[in-house]
C-alpha cells in the first residue's frame, strides 16, 4: 500500500467524538514485500512516558476516558471478536482488565453506531452518543467521491444518552433531527460540553448534566468539534476547521448539506466555557486534532500529522497555551492520538497502531506520565 493509499484511507476510517483516523496500520510498504511487524511499546524517545502497559489486543479501540476516581475507564470498540462490526461502548476497570482474555461490560445497545462516551459524576453512569434510534443498522461510511475529495460523516441520527454500569438506557439529553454528539463532561461535575448541527452549522454547546440551560457556545463558520474541559471547568479545548476564502467556505457548506467535513485542515483552538476568550493555539496545517489539557493546566496534549510529509503519520504533541513550546511526546511510525489525562494526573491513555503484529488493529495503551 503506497504512503498516499494510506492517507486517504486514514481520511475514511474514522470516529466522531475527536473526528479522527483510526485502523490504518498496513503490513506492506507497495513492493509486495510484508514488513517485519514492530513489537515496541515504549519508544526510547517517549521520556514524557513510563511503564506504558496494552490494554486492548484486536479490531479499533479508540476514545477511552477515565471515570472520575481513575480507577476504571470507558471506550469504543470495534473488536470482531467480540463479535461487533460497529463501534460499541464498552467499560472496565484498570486493575481487574483482562481484554486480552474476555469482552468487558457493554455499555450501549449493540445497535447502530456510538461514539464519545464519558463517565458522569458519581462514576455510576456513562454519557455517550448513539445513531441506535435510527433504523438500527451500522451506518455506512461515505465510498469514495467522484470528485477526489476525503470526507467525514456527520451522521443524522446521533443522539445522546445516559446509562447504568448494566448498559440500561436511563436518560435522553438530546432530541434534535440532525446531528448531536462528541459530549464530554466537566471535572467539576456540573457541565456538558457536545458538538451539534441544531444551527445549521457545527458548533459547540454546553448544557448541564440532566440536559437543562442549553447555551451556544462557538458561532464561527466551520467544525468545532472534540470538546474537553479544563481541571477547574473554566475553560474549553477543542479543534476547528475554519474555511477561509469565500471557494472554501461554499465548499463546506455544500458538504456540510450533505452530511459530510472535510478533515484535511485543522488547528487547535481555546475559549472560555461561555464562548469568549476565543484563541486559536496551532497554526502548523494539516490535521491537528483530538486536544486534552495536561495536568499542569499550562499545556495542551494532542495528535497532529503536520510533521509528516505524505500527511499519514500522526503522533501526540504537546504546545502551551499561547502556541509556543511545542513538543513530540509520541513516536509511533504510523499512528498515535486520544490522550486523556487521569483526574489526579497520574497516567495517560492514549490509541496507537504500536505493537499490532503489521495488522490494521488500533489499540489502547496507558502509562505514568512523567512531567
Amino acid at each position: 500500500m503506497k504512503k498516499f493509499t494510506l492517507f486517504v484511507y486514514i481520511l475514511l476510517t474514522l470516529t466522531a467524538c475527536n473526528q479522527g483516523p483510526k485502523n490504518h496500520q498496513h503490513g506492506g510498504d507497495g513492493s509486495g514485500k510484508q514488513k517485519v511487524a514492530d513489537t515496541t511499546v515504549h519508544y526510547s524517545q517517549e521520556k514524557h512516558l513510563a511503564n506504558v502497559r496494552q490494554l486492548t489486543f484486536g479490531g479499533d479501540n479508540a476514545e477511552a476516558y477515565f471515570s472520575f476516581d481513575s480507577e476504571m475507564i470507558v471506550f469504543q470498540s470495534n473488536n470482531p471478536v467480540w463479535g461487533l462490526d460497529c463501534d460499541q461502548i464498552f467499560y472496565t476497570r484498570l486493575d481487574s482488565s483482562k481484554m486480552d482474555k474476555e469482552m468487558p461490560q457493554r455499555i450501549s445497545t449493540g445497535l447502530g453506531r456510538t461514539t464519545c462516551s464519558y463517565f458522569m459524576p458519581g462514576d455510576s453512569t456513562i454519557v455517550f452518543a448513539s445513531t441506535h434510534m435510527g433504523n438500527g443498522s451500522c451506518p455506512l461510511t461515505p465510498a469514495k467521491r467522484e470528485d477526489g475529495k476525503y470526507v467525514w460523516p456527520i451522521y443524522s441520527d446521533y443522539e445522546i444518552f445516559v446509562a447504568d454500569l448494566k448498559g440500561n438506557i436511563i436518560d435522553t439529553l438530546t432530541n434534535f433531527e440532525g446531528y448531536d454528539a462528541e459530549a464530554t463532561v466537566s471535572p467539576k461535575g456540573d457541565k456538558i460540553v457536545f458538538t451539534s448541527l441544531r444551527t445549521g452549522d457545527l458548533e459547540l454547546f454546553t448544557m448541564n448534566i440532566d440536559g437543562s440551560d442549553l447555551k451556544q457556545v462557538t458561532t464561527g463558520l466551520g467544525y468545532d468539534g472534540g470538546a474537553f474541559f479544563s481541571a477547574d471547568g473554566t475553560k474549553l479545548v477543542f479543534r476547528a476547521s475554519r474555511p477561509q476564502s469565500p471557494e472554501e467556505q461554499a465548499d463546506y457548506k455544500k458538504l456540510l448539506k450533505e452530511g459530510l467535513v472535510l478533515p484535511t485542515n485543522m488547528e487547535i483552538y481555546t475559549c472560555n466555557v461561555d464562548g469568549s476568550d476565543l484563541k486559536q493555539v496551532t497554526k502548523l496545517g494539516k490535521a491537528n486534532w483530538a486536544p486534552f489539557f495536561t495536568p499542569s493546566g499550562d499545556k495542551i496534549i494532542f495528535s497532529s500529522n503536520h510533521h509528516s510529509e505524505k500527511g499519514w503519520q500522526f503522533n501526540l504533541f504537546s504546545v502551551n497555551l499561547d502556541g509556543s513550546g511545542l513538543e513530540q511526546i509520541t513516536h509511533d511510525k504510523v499512528f498515535d492520538a486520544f490522550p486523556m489525562f487521569s483526574f489526579d494526573g497520574k497516567k495517560l491513555i492514549f490509541s496507537s497502531n504500536r505493537n499490532n503484529g503489521g495488522s490494521h488493529n488500533t489499540n489502547l495503551f496507558i502509562a505514568d506520565w512523567v512531567q
